[in-house]
């Protein structure tokens, strides 16, 4: 099967990238999303993170304006439209698990049957959303990263039952946009999620703990670490709602107590301090 079309569903950070890497490498990338008004707030996000490669010399303004013009030609809130040619389908919705597997259980019935069925998703199990469809050996993982236009590595997580072919596709698809693929077990939260959520929760709690400031710890892993982000400002940054689900995610799957949120962190979810989208987190983006 040759790549051609590939559909995007779900136009928030993650999803915006994967179009905008998508549409950079070439593919006909058409974008799903529940209304026009995020559509809308998505193509301006990824106009803005384009902007500042022009400024960086890594594309014209020419360059830009062709690329969003086929990304909004392709924009629509109509999953039937947007996947209905696809080769090669990329979920990246709300870390919600129903939510997911009744998408892909509509993907499998609009998709054509070669269409290769890729979730974004962090955290759940790729089986389960495998079996949501009439094709499980079609169905794989592709855990980019935050931002993907910018981050390299993405995780290829093959359920029990990932045809050999999927993951070989996924591969070379993967790679054409720039990116290492590492293959990884269908495991909670696989590699990436799994410690970088561990370090994020610990973080909270020797914060409450009182052993540092949330400030200190994060120059403790700049300093030390050379991090470029210290856990708070990572947490902000991801979602303070979405690392707390993901740990949660991980603790039903593995009963482990090591993924229990911490209590602040449950605290600033309740009180809507989500991180940087809500305008105040561990920090406060306001002024």
């Amino acid at each position: 099967m040759i790549i051609k079309n590939v559909c995007v569903v779900g136009i928030g950070v993650m999803g915006g990238g994967l179009a905008q890497i998508c549409a950079q490498a070439g593919y006909d990338t058409a974008i799903v999303s529940r209304s026009e008004a995020s559509l809308e707030r998505g193509l301006k996000s990824i106009q803005r993170g384009l902007e500042i490669f022009v400024k960086r010399g890594r594309i014209t303004e020419d360059g830009v304006a062709t690329l969003m013009s086929a990304l909004r030609a392709k924009a629509t809130t109509s999953l039937e439209e947007g996947a209905k040619d696809a080769d090669f389908v990329i979920e990246a919705v709300y870390e919600d698990l129903e939510l997911k597997k009744q998408l892909f259980g509509e993907l499998d019935r609009i998709c054509p049957e070669h269409t290769i069925l890729a979730t974004n998703t962090s955290t759940f199990p790729i089986i389960a959303l495998a079996m949501a469809t009439r094709r499980p050996d079609k169905v794989i993982g592709t855990h980019f990263m935050n931002p993907p236009p910018l981050i390299h590595g993405v995780e290829i997580i093959k359920s029990l039952m990932t045809a050999e072919e999927t993951v070989k596709q996924t591969d070379e698809f993967v790679r054409s946009l720039g990116k290492e693929p590492i293959e990884v077990k269908d495991s909670p939260g696989f590699v990436v999620s799994r410690m970088i959520c561990l370090v994020m929760n610990e973080a909270v709690r020797m914060y409450e703990e009182g052993v540092a400031s949330v400030e200190d710890i994060d120059k403790i892993s700049h300093l030390c670490f050379n991090w470029p982000m210290g856990p708070f400002q990572l947490l902000d940054l991801i979602g303070i709602d979405i690392v707390a689900a993901v740990l949660r995610a991980m603790y039903v799957e593995t009963g482990s107590e090591r993924f229990k949120p911490a209590l602040r962190m449950v605290q600033l979810e309740r009180a809507g301090w989500t991180g940087r989208k809500a305008g105040k987190g561990f920090y406060d983006y306001s002024s």
